[in-house]
């Protein structure tokens, strides 16, 4: 199988979101990669600064105006190896645990809003804050997925405060922790060389946490970006046509058939109140404090 065919069927799964986000930024690291070495090897350095401008996101409203998507795919793009590699690692591993616990439509929801959160903050802090706006003016612009992925990793650390990671030459960690340590390192990096990076690190910190608190309340702050979601899926899927048979009829169904299985389908479903309380007992007590029947209800409803 081609890698093309392998990459169509990646995308085509409909539980596969995390490595779907992560190939995407991948695939575009791959793309700027070879815009820069072809633009560099052609001397065509205008190119590679008019193909950015489309993917970047400037703190400068006007060039906004005219590029209103880069609000959304700053948070695709990457320049550096190692700029990559770490998003891409706490993305898979903080990931992981958001798509277990909450399954992939709130994952993807959690790295839109966060990247949409950042994007926010930094046009507002370059706009509004005095020292901020020379920059701003100047065209002073951010890439990277950093807001999006700290997002996910303070919604898990909000969701999953006890949860532990193994960190090499540290040993065992409670996430809560990781998060506040990357919260106070963007926070002292403000007045570094990466201002506008860190101030997006920031909203997408807050929206992750913003996020978990509103689901836990039960109020889901995804539903928009799963709505739109659900109209491009409707958009390009494609409808099988109708067929017409006229040699064999269908077998009746009986009312009581139909409603048991209707009854029986609705009862394997766990209602929203009982997650609500599931996931505020993970977040008091962890997850190993749940009964084996609440595991089963969570994992149904990550499945939904």
């Amino acid at each position: 199988m081609s890698i093309v065919q392998d990459i169509r069927t990646a995308f085509s799964r409909r539980d596969n979101a995390l490595m779907q986000l992560i190939m995407l930024n991948v695939l575009v690291f791959a793309a700027v990669v070879l815009l820069e070495a072809v633009t560099y090897l052609s001397q065509t350095f205008e190119v590679r600064a008019l193909v950015m401008r489309q993917l970047e996101l400037s703190a400068n409203l006007s060039v906004l105006l005219r590029h209103p998507w880069t609000v959304l795919t700053y948070a695709f793009v990457h320049k550096g190896f190692f700029h990559i590699l770490f998003n891409m690692l706490n993305l898979y591993w903080f990931g992981q645990l958001l798509r277990e616990y909450l399954g992939d439509r709130r994952l993807v929801s959690i790295y839109i809003l966060g990247a949409l959160a950042g994007a926010a903050v930094f046009l507002l802090a370059y706009n509004l804050i005095p020292v901020l706006q020379p920059a701003a003016a100047a065209g002073q612009a951010v890439l990277g997925a950093s807001g999006a992925v700290t997002a996910i990793i303070v919604a898990a650390a909000t969701l999953l405060p006890d949860y532990t990671f193994m960190l090499i030459l540290i040993g065992p960690v409670k996430i809560k922790w990781i998060a506040l340590a990357l919260v106070l390192i963007s926070l002292a990096g403000i007045n570094g060389g990466n201002t506008g990076g860190e101030i997006v690190h920031l909203g997408g910190a807050l929206l992750g946490f913003l996020f978990i608190k509103q689901l836990q309340a039960g109020r889901d702050l995804g539903r928009p970006v799963q709505a739109v979601g659900n109209w491009f899926s409707r958009l390009t899927s494609r409808q099988p046509a109708m067929r017409v048979s006229t040699t064999r009829r269908p077998e009746p169904v009986t009312a009581t058939s139909a409603g048991g299985s209707k009854k029986s389908a609705a009862a394997n479903q766990p209602l929203q109140d009982e997650i609500d309380l599931i996931l505020d007992k993970i977040s008091r007590s962890g997850y190993e404090s749940l009964s084996k029947d609440e595991k089963q209800k969570l994992f149904r409803a990550s499945q939904q």
